[in-house]
């Protein structure tokens, strides 16, 4: 039926734990990297290309920082919705 070379391929204990750790490892880096994709995703470096928010130009003025990146805050409480608005 089938003519040609028949290949085997089999694993004991020591093998198959050994699989088991590069799994575990390969996995364990993929978590930390998706933490640090997740993190710099939600908060990007800033403009200034991730200097500290100290000047240390000499002029005298410490934490002066032309920042052109705002906090958006919420205005004020949430309003309920009332039935006429959802028409």
């Amino acid at each position: 039926m089938f003519k040609g070379k028949v290949y085997q391929f089999s694993l004991g204990i020591p093998g198959i734990a050994g699989i088991g750790v590069v799994l575990l490892c390969l996995f364990f880096w993929m978590f930390l990297l998706g933490i640090w994709a997740g993190q710099t995703i939600i908060l990007p470096l800033s403009p200034m290309g991730g200097q500290s928010l100290s000047n240390d130009s000499g002029n005298g003025e410490k934490g002066a920082v032309n920042n052109p990146v705002r906090i958006i805050q919420p205005s004020g409480a949430k309003q309920p919705v009332s039935e006429s608005d959802n028409r």
